[in-house]
């Protein structure tokens, strides 16, 4: 038996497969958590050795709870299952240590391939989103230029965003303007919207 943990936010799309899976004679669901900061402890506790992790949850998000399994749990996979479907993030994924990207869409039969071959120490990328990763390629953005960007997602004045980062308005301004030129925006919030769209965020 494979022996599986599930990590979503949303408990509906936890429990579905959960069932999904679990009907599949050779995988076991041992474990589920809701927060992605729970993901190691409920892995080590259950001896999971899949981890199916959604992007988007409270406490850590996928790709940073596939980093911290990588790094607490190293005989551990993770499968990102995700309805954001966004090229950037499986370049961010796979470089965290996540052995395979799929989509929620996935038909059943495929989900649980693909957590046999992960399980097995292969890769499985959804092959759309590895064609489009790509034709992409990397993330231009600098990892302050992300951090600032993910502030001003939310509207936040620069003045704002200089006290949460500890640096001054001019040098946010620099980062923030560099961030508009490479995609492309005209305004930090539009900058801000088309890196989260291609999930360089």
């Amino acid at each position: 038996m494979i022996k599986l943990l599930l990590a979503d936010d949303q408990a509906l799309v936890r429990g579905a497969l959960a069932a999904l899976l679990d009907l599949e004679s050779d995988l076991e669901v041992v474990a589920q958590v809701g927060r992605g900061d729970d993901v190691v402890e409920a892995a080590r506790s259950s001896e999971a050795e899949v981890c199916l992790l959604d992007i988007e949850m409270p406490g850590l998000n996928g790709i940073d709870a596939a980093a911290a399994v990588r790094r607490e749990l190293p005989g551990v996979r993770s499968l990102i299952v995700t309805t954001f479907g966004r090229p950037g993030y499986v370049r961010r994924a796979i470089e965290a240590g996540a052995s395979g990207f799929v989509v929620k869409d996935t038909p059943a039969k495929q989900l649980a391939d693909a957590v046999r071959r992960v399980h097995g120490g292969l890769r499985v990328i959804d092959p759309d989103l590895a064609a489009e990763s790509l034709i992409d390629g990397p993330s231009p953005l600098t990892a302050r230029e992300r951090e600032l960007l993910t502030y001003a997602l939310d509207g936040a004045p620069v003045a704002t965003i200089a006290a949460r980062v500890h640096l001054s308005e001019g040098t946010v301004r620099n980062h923030l303007s560099a961030a508009i030129g490479k995609t492309g925006a005209t305004t930090r919030s539009e900058a801000a919207r088309i890196a989260q769209d291609r999930g360089w965020l």
